[in-house]
């Protein structure tokens, strides 16, 4: 049921990332992603009693298993990535949304599978550097990128596949979405950071080979939507300065300025910084970086990379936290 609550909630963006939705190494079948949809659900649920929530989601590990599927299938031009991107959105979406009606009894979850606009000339299509699909050791990712005409980089550990992922120029559904809020739902969207679309001159549009950084689409409906905090989910607790190695130090409270002086892995935590320096340069909100498991402190500005737009430019926790003893 909707929340028809006389209070005005203040509104969220929680983007889930794809290692909070499923842990690195898991194998990306529906028993993994159940599982993950039920433990995001249960805190979703508790942080939903006091806030007005849009939730997000990556897409990485699933887009890249069905475009292994996909090109098994002999019969036929393989599906293109704006398609299996819609898929996984309304594969994730589903999931989402069944586990948050299970665990949350004070509205309705609606999973709207959302188009973005992106600009057909982005240079982002000549240089691919969205991670997709499972991750490889470097023999056997060069020996699928000779095999399949794909483009590999080092991620982690691992190697794994890149994808063109243009900026996030528009949000069709804005409005529905928006709507769908006012009116008391729990709303889940902007899967994979949405399915990407080209507009024609005639106003047609027209979906491209691509994948949509879920941060930045994150960050852009955030601002669209007026939010007054956007928090970026994931499997870490914080943003760190030495991440990986023994005199890392977690960020608590930055401000863009401060994030931005520094370099942070691509195709990793960078465009999370990215996302939350550009929602608040951009509406002068909150942002946080954080543990999906502290989501209730993420939004009451208690744990996490906390980015506000005035304040230190870096903050950082009082000791060194040695490799191991993240939660």
């Amino acid at each position: 049921m909707p929340n028809h609550s006389t209070t005005s909630p203040v509104t969220a963006v929680v983007a889930l990332g794809g290692n909070a939705l499923l842990r690195r190494g898991e194998p990306v079948d529906a028993a993994s992603q159940v599982r993950s949809a039920v433990a995001a659900a249960r805190v979703i649920g508790r942080a939903a009693r006091r806030w007005r929530l849009a939730i997000t989601h990556g897409n990485g590990p699933q887009v890249g298993l069905l475009t292994l599927m996909n090109e098994s299938y002999a019969d036929g031009e393989p599906y293109p990535l704006d398609v299996l991107d819609a898929e996984t959105a309304g594969q994730i979406g589903y999931m989402l949304e069944l586990q948050l009606d299970n665990f949350v009894d004070h509205q309705d979850t609606v999973a709207v599978i959302t188009r973005v606009v992106v600009d057909e000339h982005d240079p982002a299509f000549t240089s691919p550097t969205k991670f997709i699909g499972l991750l490889y050791d470097e023999a056997t990712a060069r020996r699928l990128a000779g095999q399949r005409g794909w483009i590999v980089r080092p991620d982690g550990d691992g190697w794994r596949r890149v994808v063109p992922s243009p900026e996030p120029q528009r949000i069709v559904q804005l409005g529905a979405i928006r709507d769908l809020l006012a009116a008391g739902f729990l709303v889940v969207s902007t899967g994979g950071g949405g399915v990407p679309v080209v507009e024609e001159a005639d106003g047609r549009q027209r979906g491209v080979e691509a994948v949509v950084d879920k941060d930045l689409a994150s960050a852009l409906l955030a601002t669209e939507l007026s939010a007054d905090l956007v928090v970026f989910a994931t499997d870490v607790d914080a943003v760190y300065t030495g991440f990986g190695t023994q005199r890392q130090r977690a960020i608590t409270k930055a401000t863009p300025a401060g994030l931005r002086q520094l370099e942070f892995a691509a195709g990793s935590m960078a465009p999370k910084v990215d996302a939350a320096c550009r929602f608040v340069e951009r509406r002068g909100g909150r942002a946080a970086i954080g543990s999906l498991a502290q989501l209730p402190h993420l939004l009451d500005g208690t744990s996490g990379t906390q980015v506000r737009a005035e304040g230190r430019d870096l903050q950082l926790a009082r000791r060194p936290v040695p490799v191991g003893e993240r939660s």
